[in-house]
C-alpha cells in the first residue's frame, strides 16, 4: 500500500513540474538556512563541553561599589585561590591565571606565541591531556613549561619528543619542555599555546600577594558532592574577612555561563551571547515556517487542477483519510527531497558561512544527532506543510467537482492571502531589524572617541624599545611618512589599571569612592593619540620635572573646579600631585557606555605599548616598511608586529556585527522564499484568468492595463503586511536598543524603506508573470471558445 502511495506522490510531481520545483526548492532554501542556523547554535551551546568537569568549575569576578553603584571585574587578589583552597570546604583545586603574550626562540624559528601563568592545579580543572610528559610533575619547576601540540610541532617538528628541550622567551628566559598536551577545539573559552608556572611571572610582583590587589584571574573546581550555593555564599563573603570594608566581593560564575550568559550590570548576571542563540533560533524557524506556507499556498492553489483526480477516486471507493494519508504523503516527498537538496546546499555555503561567522563549523554527517535533526525538520516540514492543502482537498464532494461545478474556494483564497500576508510579515520584520542594527552599530562606530583612530597603529613594548625610544622616533619622523609617537601603559581602548582613594579640596562628598583610570605615558602620546588638550599643558619631555604632575580628563576635572582645575592638587592618602593639564574625555572599555575618569602620568618607563601616527596622504604599506625596518635596527631581538587601532576597535563589535551581517543574509533568503511562492501565486492567476485577458486584450486592453489588474490585488497584500509588521518591528528593535546606554533613535524611514523594498521586490516579481501574460497573443487563450 505504501508503494502505491509513493509511486502516486511521484507521479504526482511530475506531471505538476514547474510547481513541484518552487515547492522543492523553497522548502529547501528554508532547510539550508535553518540547518546553518542551528550549526551555529549548536557551537555556540556546546562551549567548553570538552571539559568533563564543566559542571563543577567556576570563575571568580568580582563587584566592587563606587558611588552606590556595584560594577563587575574580571580579576581578583593574588593570594584568594591558595586561600580558598585551604579554608573553604568543598573547593578541591584553585588556580591563578594570567594571560601573556611571549616570543618563543628555538634554534633560528621565533615565533609569538599567546600562553598563560598557572597553578598546578589548573591541569585537573581542564583536564588536560598528555600527549608528552607527566601532569604530576610537569609544573614543578618555574622554569617548566607546557606545550600545546600545536606549539610544540611549530618548533621541534610534528611527532618529535619535546619534552627536556630548552626554549627561550622574550630573548631572556630560558625554559625547559615538560610537556605536550593535546589542542584545545576552538569551542572553548580558556585557550592558550602555553603554560607556565605561575611562580615564575609571579617573583619579583609584590603587588601579587596584596590583598587589596586585583590583578589576576582565579578559577575552582568543586566537590560533586557539595552545594554549589552554599559555597558561593561563603566565597562572597571571603574577602571580607581579609580586607577592610564591604564594598568588594568575589562570586562564583559557572562555566557553563561562561559563553553565553557573561553580561553583568549592577553587580547582577543580565544575560550575553544567549540572547542571540535565542534570536536566530526563532529566525530559523520562522523562515522554514514561511517555506511552508509557499507550498501550502501553491498546493491549494492548484486545487482546481486536482479537483477531478479527488472526485474519481472518491467515487472509486478512496476514503478521506486515505486521501490526507496520500497528499501528506507527496508532502512527505518534496520535504525529503527539498532535504537531500539543503544538505548540497549547506555543502557547498558553509565555508562562505564559515567566513562570515569566523567560525570552522563542519556538517558533521557522521553524527547521529545531525541526521536525527534533519529527520525532524524533514517530518515537520511534510506534514506542517502538508497538512492544510490534505485536508483542503479531500474535502471536495465528487458530485460537485465530476460535474465540472466550481468549488466554493472562498476560504482558501481567504486562507492564501493570510498566509502571504504572514510570509512578507515575517520578511518585513527581519529588513527592519537589519536597517535597525547596522544603523546602531553604525552610530557607536562612529561615536565621538576623544582621539583620532585613523592611521594609528599600535606595538607592544618588547625589548629595547623603551630604552631606543629616542632613536625610534626621530629615525620614523624623519621618513616624511610619519607624523609622531608615543607610549602608554595601556592599550587606548581598554580599561587599564584602575583605582580609587582620590580626594581634593571642595570634594561633594569625601566619603564617595570614585573608579579612576591610571595611564602611564610620555609627553608624546596624547598629540600622537589625537587627543585634545583643553586646558593647561603637556608633560614636559624631562620626566624628573613632572614627578608630581598629572593631566586628566575633562569629566574629572569638572568634579574638582566648574572653571578650571588647573592648579589643583589630588590626594591619595598624603602622597599629593598637582593637575597641570586637561584633555577631553575619551572612549574605552564600555563602547556604549560613559567612560571612567582618567589620570594621566608622565611615566614613560612603565609603558607597554608604542602608538605610532602615519601621516594621512602617505602611502600605508611603505610606512609599515619603513618602521620595520627602523625596528629591526633598534629592536632586532623581536620580529616586528603591529595592529590599527580601527581594526582593535571594530572587534569591540565583533557580535553586534555577527548579528547585522547574518540579519542581513537571512533577511534575503526570507524575502527571496516569500517570492518564490508569489510567484507560482502569479503564475496561477495568470493562468486562471487566461481567457478574461485575452477578452481584454481584444477589447483594447494595454499591457500596462492588464499588469495592473493582475498585479493589485498581491500589492494590497503586501501593504497590508507592512501594515502589521511596522508596530511588530518596533516593538521588538525597541527592546533590543534598550540594551544599550548608547544607541538610535528609529526613525520613520526605516520602515518606510522597508516597506517599499518589499513592495518593490513584490512588484517584480508578479509583473514578470503579468507581463508574460499580457503580451501573450489572445488567440492562444481563446481559441478553445
Amino acid at each position: 500500500m505504501f508503494k502505491n502511495y509513493f509511486k502516486i506522490a511521484f507521479r504526482s510531481l511530475l506531471k505538476n513540474k514547474g510547481y513541484s520545483f518552487l515547492n522543492i526548492f523553497g522548502l529547501a532554501m528554508g532547510i539550508t538556512c535553518a540547518s546553518l542556523i542551528f550549526l551555529w547554535v549548536e557551537d555556540e551551546v556546546n562551549y567548553d563541553a570538552v571539559f568533563p568537569n564543566k559542571e563543577q568549575v567556576y570563575y571568580l569576578p568580582t563587584n566592587q561599589q563606587y558611588n552606590g553603584e556595584w560594577r563587575t571585574f574580571t580579576s581578583t587578589p593574588g593570594p584568594l585561590a591558595e586561600a580558598l583552597k585551604k579554608e573553604v570546604p568543598g573547593i578541591i583545586n584553585a588556580t591563578r591565571y594570567r594571560d601573556e603574550e611571549r616570543l618563543f626562540k628555538q634554534g633560528d624559528k621565533s615565533l609569538y606565541k599567546k600562553g598563560s601563568y598557572v597553578d598546578s592545579d589548573f591541569l585537573d580543572i581542564f583536564s588536560l591531556e598528555f600527549i608528552q610528559g607527566d601532569a604530576n610533575t610537569a609544573l614543578e619547576d618555574t622554569d617548566a613549561i607546557i606545550l600545546t601540540q600545536k606549539t610544540a610541532s611549530q618548533l621541534f617538528g610534528a611527532g618529535n619528543n619535546a619534552v627536556g628541550r630548552t626554549i627561550e622567551l622574550d630573548n631572556k628566559y630560558s625554559y625547559t619542555v615538560t610537556g605536550v598536551v593535546v589542542d584545545f577545539p576552538k569551542n572553548v573559552t580558556v585557550n592558550f599555546d602555553w603554560l607556565a608556572s605561575f611562580d615564575a611571572y609571579a617573583k619579583d610582583k609584590d603587588y601579587l600577594n596584596a590583598w587589596g590587589n586585583n590583578s589576576v584571574d582565579t578559577y575552582i573546581q568543586l566537590d560533586q558532592k557539595v552545594d554549589a550555593a552554599v559555597v558561593n555564599t561563603t566565597v562572597k563573603k571571603f574577602l571580607q574577612t581579609k580586607t577592610e570594608g564591604n564594598d568588594t566581593y568575589a562570586f562564583m560564575h559557572s562555566m557553563l555561563d561562561w559563553r553565553l550568559r557573561d553580561n553583568f550590570e549592577g553587580g547582577k548576571q543580565v544575560g550575553g551571547r544567549i540572547m542571540y542563540v535565542n534570536l536566530f533560533s526563532v529566525i530559523a524557524w520562522i523562515i522554514l515556517i514561511i517555506a511552508c506556507i509557499n507550498f501550502m499556498n501553491l498546493s491549494t492553489a492548484r486545487s482546481a487542477k486536482r479537483a477531478n483526480e479527488v472526485g474519481v477516486r472518491k467515487v472509486l471507493g478512496a476514503g478521506r483519510k486515505r486521501l490526507i494519508f496520500q497528499f501528506i504523503t507527496e508532502s512527505l516527498v518534496i520535504a525529503s527531497i527539498a532535504t537531500l537538496v539543503s544538505i548540497l546546499l549547506v555543502f557547498l555555503l558553509l565555508p562562505q558561512f564559515n567566513t562570515v561567522i569566523e567560525k570552522e563549523l563542519i556538517m558533521g554527517i557522521s553524527n547521529p544527532l545531525h541526521w536525527l535533526a534533519l529527520f525532524g525538520i524533514t517530518i515537520f516540514c511534510g506534514v506542517f506543510a502538508g497538512c492544510y492543502p490534505a485536508f483542503y482537498l479531500s474535502s471536495f464532494l465528487p458530485v460537485t467537482v465530476l460535474k465540472g461545478i466550481s468549488s466554493n474556494q472562498k476560504g482558501s483564497v481567504f486562507i492564501r492571502k493570510g498566509l502571504v500576508v504572514t510570509q512578507f510579515a515575517a520578511s518585513i520584520i527581519l529588513i527592519i531589524s537589519t536597517i535597525v542594527v547596522y544603523k546602531q552599530v553604525q552610530h557607536v562606530k562612529n561615536r565621538q572617541l576623544g582621539y583620532n583612530k585613523t592611521n594609528l597603529v599600535t606595538m607592544n613594548v618588547r625589548g629595547d624599545m623603551v630604552k631606543n625610544f629616542t632613536a625610534i622616533k626621530q629615525e620614523m619622523l624623519a621618513t616624511g611618512m610619519i607624523e609622531n609617537t608615543g607610549l602608554n601603559s595601556y592599550n587606548t581602548l581598554s580599561i587599564g589599571n584602575n583605582g580609587s582613594g582620590a580626594t581634593w579640596s571642595g570634594m561633594a562628598d569625601a566619603n564617595s569612592e570614585m573608579l579612576i583610570s591610571f595611564r602611564y605615558i610620555n609627553p608624546d602620546f596624547l598629540s600622537t593619540a589625537g587627543m585634545d588638550l583643553v586646558d593647561g599643558r603637556n608633560f614636559k619631555q624631562n620626566q624628573e620635572l613632572d614627578s608630581t604632575s598629572v593631566i586628566i580628563t575633562e569629566s574629572f576635572a569638572k568634579l574638582i573646579d566648574t572653571e578650571s582645575a588647573v592648579g589643583k592638587d589630588i590626594y591619595f592618602g598624603e602622597d599629593k600631585i598637582t593637575v597641570v593639564g586637561v584633555v577631553k574625555d575619551f572612549l574605552y572599555g564600555d563602547m556604549y557606555g560613559k567612560s571612567d575618569p582618567v589620570m594621566f602620568i608622565n611615566a614613560p618607563s612603565e609603558a607597554q605599548y608604542m602608538y605610532v601616527r602615519i601621516k594621512q596622504n602617505a602611502d600605508v604599506k611603505n610606512a609599515l616598511a619603513g618602521m620595520a625596518s627602523i625596528m629591526q635596527k633598534h629592536n632586532s631581538a623581536f620580529p616586528f608586529e603591529y595592529e590599527f587601532v580601527d581594526d582593535a576597535f571594530n572587534q569591540k563589535f565583533k557580535s553586534e556585527m555577527l548579528v547585522g551581517r547574518l540579519s542581513q543574509i537571512f533577511a534575503l533568503l526570507a524575502i527571496l522564499i516569500s517570492c518564490l511562492g508569489l510567484f507560482g501565486l502569479a503564475a496561477y492567476t495568470s493562468e486562471q484568468r487566461s481567457k478574461e485577458i485575452g477578452v481584454r486584450k481584444v477589447l483594447g486592453a494595454s499591457v500596462v492595463n492588464i499588469v495592473n489588474l493582475l498585479s493589485k490585488d498581491f500589492i494590497r497584500l503586501v501593504v497590508l503586511a507592512i501594515v502589521i509588521a511596522i508596530p511588530v518591528a518596533w516593538w521588538a528593535m525597541s527592546s533590543w536598543l534598550e540594551d544599550y546606554a548608547y544607541r538610535i533613535n528609529m526613525q520613520w524611514w526605516m520602515f518606510a524603506l522597508a516597506g517599499i523594498g518589499a513592495v518593490a521586490i513584490a512588484l517584480l516579481t508578479v509583473s514578470f508573470q503579468a507581463i508574460k501574460a499580457a503580451i501573450t497573443n489572445p488567440v492562444k487563450s481563446l481559441r478553445t471558445e
